[in-house]
């Protein structure tokens, strides 16, 4: 070999090298662009590395995360389904790879109510990631989407439990024990001790429980505290961080702390350890508020419910706690008054509304809709979602309700925005999703003086409107069929002085109702955990 050919292969071994150390150096700070929100230069960044090295798919993955983040969900599916078909399943990292653009493929279509794509992307991503805390949270993820599908049934849950029981199979679960302590110790375990729909559900538990009977820990996953979690963690007696807990240690802490009942708020919703759940490591487990539907799960003995939201017992292996009244106490963190009066006074047409997350939005629910315009005429529809934040979502689900027939002049995208309660004042009457019903969303309604109309099934997640709307004293709210959902919203349109009547009293209705009731909920609860727990263990007593 000549000094010249030595000399130009030593060269372009040099290039290459400095080549691919800009490439990285360029990826690393695009990355750190998008950590810092910056998402603009971050997208700068990468279209020079996609021009540099097109083969070079990480930037790809990278720009989907900063779309997502930015609320272009549409342009997040398009992109994912352009760079999918080039990863090789073979190749265990490109596997790997392909498992995570499924995720967020799985997690746009989510945004955009399209629920049961969703819930597929995620399974398939669970299934082929090589990672396995990975596919335990994408699985998770399966789940919890599965709640948004209208006709999944019990079988169809069974199923995915069964898939879901697989991550847990290596996990020997503690022998059952029993103490005996002056005060119950109740342990609630959860991701959301923060500024979070769970927390608003869970506070007046968390600080009301008699402290004489009851000594509470809190067992907390939060990954970013705020000011909500360090005000929680002022009440508690005892407070322990697992986040940075494997699920063995966080498990053997709860042994060591001897909770006569674990309490797990978070269910298959982000941040959840039912890993840790699955050690059985409390006297009593049970499960409730932050997640509807059944764990599917041995580790859990019960569910928290009441008399309304127990439907179809059979799709849950938890026994349910039927309390009497409700099993979720609401408290408005924001003192707003509603309006007066109902804009269709000044209107002269009448805008229904649902500020729900749009992932909980199928077809049945914007078809039930559509007619509910076309027998009230000149009415308005108002949908409010962090979807409607980019012109490429309201672009992408005015597409979608176009195909169904929808006048789109006749209807309103709004996007997400923190003072949302000042805009009930533009609706006059509030229309539920379904089966993933609302929970606070539907609350805030009433509580700005705006009628709910609700549609239940028989699982447990589709009756939470149900319940709500019984506490209150206007159980005829809530229908069972589709047919009575769409006459009630076209009779009620036609009552302008009775949505007159429900702007004024609703908001006093909420107050006076158990809903709100937070001394008598907090008792209610107290009971149920005194009873299950002189229950089980009369029951371990007998068997040994």
């Amino acid at each position: 070999m000549t000094d010249d050919k030595k000399l130009k292969e030593l060269c372009l071994e040099v290039e290459v090298k400095f080549r691919v150390k800009k490439i990285k150096e360029m990826y690393f700070e695009a990355e750190e662009k998008f950590k810092a929100k910056k998402f603009d230069e971050a997208l700068e960044l990468i279209d020079e590395l996609k021009r540099m090295e097109p083969e070079f798919k990480f930037p790809y993955l990278l720009e989907v995360r900063i779309l997502e983040d930015m609320h272009e969900y549409p342009k997040a599916i398009n992109l994912i389904k352009e760079l999918f078909p080039r990863y090789d399943l073979s190749d265990p990292s490109e596997k790997d790879a392909a498992s995570n653009a499924l995720e967020l493929l799985a997690s746009a279509y989510w945004y955009l109510g399209i629920s049961e794509e969703s819930m597929k992307c995620f399974k398939l991503s669970a299934q082929i990631t090589i990672d396995e805390n990975s596919g335990f949270v994408r699985y998770a993820n399966a789940i919890y989407t599965a709640n948004m599908l209208e006709n999944f049934s019990q079988k169809d849950f069974r199923v995915l439990y069964g898939g879901f029981n697989k991550y847990l199979a290596n996990i020997l679960p503690y022998p059952k024990k029993f103490y005996t302590h002056k005060r119950i110790r109740v342990g609630f375990m959860s991701a959301d001790f923060r500024d979070h729909t769970v927390t608003k559900w869970s506070a007046a538990l968390l600080m009301g429980l008699d402290k004489n009977l009851f000594n509470i820990y809190c067992y907390s996953n939060v990954q970013t505290p705020d000011q909500i979690t360090e005000y929680i963690r002022s009440f508690i007696e005892n407070w322990r961080d697992i986040k940075d807990l494997t699920d063995k240690k966080a498990a053997e802490l709860i042994r060591k702390d001897e909770i006569d009942i674990l309490f797990d708020l978070s269910g298959y919703t982000a941040g959840g350890r039912l890993q840790v759940a699955a050690y059985h490591p409390a006297s009593v487990q049970m499960s409730g508020i932050g997640y509807m539907n059944s764990t599917g799960l041995d580790c859990f003995d019960y569910f928290l419910s009441d008399v309304y939201c127990a439907g179809d017992e059979s799709y849950f292996t938890e026994k349910l706690i039927k309390l009497p009244h409700s099993h979720i106490y609401y408290e408005t963190p924001i003192k707003v008054d509603p309006a007066d009066s109902p804009p269709c006074l000044k209107n002269n047409f009448v805008t229904f509304g649902s500020f729900n997350n749009f992932g909980k939005v199928t077809e049945s629910i914007l078809i039930a809709w559509k007619k509910i315009l076309d027998a009230v005429p000149e009415s308005r529809l108002i949908l409010k979602h962090v979807a409607f934040n980019t012109d490429g979502g309201k672009k992408f689900v005015g597409e979608r309700l176009k195909n169904l027939g929808f006048d789109l002049s006749r209807v309103e995208m709004r996007p997400f925005s923190a003072n949302h309660l000042v805009e009930y004042g533009d609706v006059d009457i509030a229309l539920d999703t379904f089966p993933y019903t609302g929970g606070v969303t539907t609350c805030e309604a009433l509580y700005m003086g705006v009628p709910v109309i609700s549609l239940y099934g028989d699982r447990h997640g589709t009756r939470f409107g149900l319940s709500i709307l019984n506490n209150i004293g206007l159980g005829e709210m809530a229908v069972d069929s589709y047919e009575k959902y769409i006459n009630l919203a076209v009779v009620l349109s036609r009552d302008k002085d009775l949505l007159l009547m429900f702007r004024k009293n609703l908001r006093m209705m909420m107050e006076k109702s158990p809903l709100m009731n937070a001394q008598n909920y907090v008792h209610e609860v107290e009971q149920a955990f005194t009873k299950i727990l002189e229950d089980e263990r009369k029951v371990f007593e007998a068997s040994t």
